[in-house]
């Protein structure tokens, strides 16, 4: 148990941040469409918020993944979090935010589901979901290709039951209602490449309760009809080795293997769930009442051209240096959350980026290692020097002409983008989150060694400019005061950076938070003597459900294996 002694920082953009781009909205509905004209700022500005650092617990663990998913149970005051070193669940009292402690540990190692199937040493937990008085939680197999499980525990840590589901079950949630607990099974590749499972959605029947539970319970939504008569939509990415599934699993085609689901969000009241497939940079859409897939898209890509779309390509040039360039982003989505405006369902993703690299297979290479088409790129020559573009990281699945890439793909938006439930871009962040950094510098309220820094290094200024910068990965979705607010973990820079969406025409940065101490040496850093690094999961706990009666943002940090509590409150 640690009390936060470190400063949190947190501005607000009207007194420490110009914001230099226009915010932008579709400017006419339908899918993959680009970013319309520039939209109107601030109507009637609300006060704005900030977060409080209160509390945090630090397991002591570096770069173990300690510290990953958490979800808060209001009725026993209690948070649970994924400890993937230990492949365990951490429980915390967090009757008082200021003074998180651990009080338990829930083991999933030797659980028996229903099938009879038991959970092997070695497993992983991947994410945890409380709901009423259970408790969800996604295990992947130790041998991440073989099928994972759907567990459930009481909220005081008792076993309830669990079912198989698909490969590698990386993400898990529980509909508004109860009804249904859902699994995102990634179905990764061998390390080595030499298999590659089925990706697919568990939707698991609760409406009997979770006591009891049932394999015949389980339905699987599949992808295995774009591989008969449905066609693959424009923009969504199938690429790689072509292997088999494992052995002694049911033979499916190239894109059921290939489509990889990441993260899931069901808005409140719908019976529909989006589903991220962030290597193939799209969104799926799952029925849940039916167990399909009925729907399936490209987020719309990004032209670096635009001013709206500068960043800052090259960790060699030793500069701030967000710019055009002429490359095209693929968003390739992490997280995705939902919120309602105007009686509408509205989808935010946060873009981090990804590239598939296993076994010989790496998709990635450097710009300056691509032979770019001289009719598309007459200055290869300039662009390809480590201080503009040689450094980038692209990817090897750019389109082509011959023997020549026509147009350099990059990984990741490094923005978050708000979409209608069928891929209407609504709006995308562009550059806002590298220019309100690069700002923060600039005014001095962020030391110059945060710029695109790495997570395990405090010595990175500019590490990670050639590779998705600051990578927005966890997200989450809150009302404050009638306020709607997107709350963004920046997963390398090791912050959380605040929207107000209430308007999706109208959205403002309004804080930065971040209890990364810069000035602290790299032994410091790995001593847990630097903060909190590498924020995964993000939790928004409305006031009405907090221990302490005020809204809070519950991060979990991968690298530092800690977990803070901030309060949000109205900015002094």
């Amino acid at each position: 148990m640690h009390r936060t002694s470190r400063r949190c920082l947190s501005l607000v953009a009207a007194a420490a941040v110009t914001i230099s781009l226009p915010l932008t909205v579709a400017a006419a509905p339908g899918k993959n469409g680009n970013n319309g004209p520039a939209g109107a700022g601030p109507q009637g500005r609300a006060k704005d918020v900030q977060l409080q650092a209160l509390g945090t617990f630090r397991t002591g663990q570096f770069d173990q993944g300690a510290a990953e998913i958490s979800s808060f149970d209001p009725a026993t005051k209690q948070l649970f979090v994924v400890n993937a070193q230990s492949g365990a669940i951490d429980v915390l009292d967090a009757s008082d935010p200021v003074v998180l402690q651990r009080s338990s540990v829930i083991e999933v190692a030797g659980q028996r589901a229903v099938d009879g199937s038991v959970v092997d040493e070695g497993a992983s937990v991947n994410s945890v979901k409380v709901h009423g008085s259970f408790v969800a939680v996604a295990v992947q197999a130790a041998d991440k290709v073989s099928p994972g499980w759907a567990l459930f525990f009481s909220t005081g840590g008792g076993y309830l039951g669990g079912v198989r589901v698909g490969s590698l079950p990386d993400m898990v949630t529980v509909t508004g209602d109860g009804r249904y607990a859902l699994t995102a099974n990634e179905g990764e590749p061998a390390d080595d490449f030499s298999a590659d499972p089925e990706g697919s959605v568990s939707i698991i029947d609760l409406s009997k309760g979770v006591a009891g539970i049932d394999q015949r319970q389980v339905r699987t939504a599949r992808f295995t009809g774009y591989d008969a008569a449905r066609p693959v939509p424009a923009g969504v990415r199938v690429f790689g080795p072509d292997v088999p599934v494992p052995a002694g699993q049911q033979p499916v085609g190239r894109v059921a293997r290939n489509l990889e689901p990441e993260y899931i969000t069901v808005p409140k009241g719908s019976s529909k769930a989006y589903v991220t497939l962030q290597e193939a940079n799209a969104v799926a859409t799952v029925d849940l009442r039916s167990a399909t897939v009925s729907d399936l898209w490209a987020m719309p890509g990004k032209d670096n051209s635009l001013p709206r779309n500068a960043f800052d390509a090259s960790d060699k040039d030793g500069a701030v240096n967000v710019k055009t360039w002429p490359t095209h982003m693929l968003m390739m989505p992490d997280s995705i959350a939902s919120y309602r405006y105007r009686g509408t369902d509205l989808l935010v993703t946060a873009n981090e980026g990804d590239a598939r690299e296993w076994g010989d297979y790496a998709e990635p290479i450097r710009v300056k290692k691509a032979k770019l088409c001289a009719a598309d790129f007459p200055n290869a020559a300039q662009l390809q020097s480590d201080a503009n573009l040689g450094r980038l990281n692209m990817t090897s699945t750019s389109p082509m002409t011959g023997d020549c890439y026509r147009r350099i793909d990059v990984f990741g938006g490094r923005s978050f983008s708000i979409l209608g439930t069928d891929g209407t871009p609504v709006f995308e962040s562009g550059d806002l989150i590298e220019r309100t950094i690069a700002n923060l510098i600039a005014d001095g309220a962020l030391p110059r060694q945060a710029w695109n820094a790495n997570n395990t290094d405090n010595d990175s200024f500019d590490g990670r400019s050639d590779d998705k910068g600051p990578e927005p990965e966890g997200l989450a979705i809150g009302k404050v005061s009638g306020r709607t607010y997107a709350f963004v973990g920046l997963e390398r820079i090791s912050g959380v950076i605040t929207f107000d969406i209430t308007d999706p025409r109208a959205v403002r940065f309004v804080d930065y938070a971040s209890n990364r101490d810069f000035s602290a040496d790299n032994t410091a850093l790995e001593q847990d003597g630097a903060g909190d690094l590498g924020p995964e999961g993000i939790e928004f706990v409305p006031a009405d459900a907090s221990p302490d009666g005020t809204p809070l943002v519950i991060v979990a940090n991968e690298i530092s294996g800690s977990t803070t509590a901030y309060r949000v409150q109205p900015k002094r």
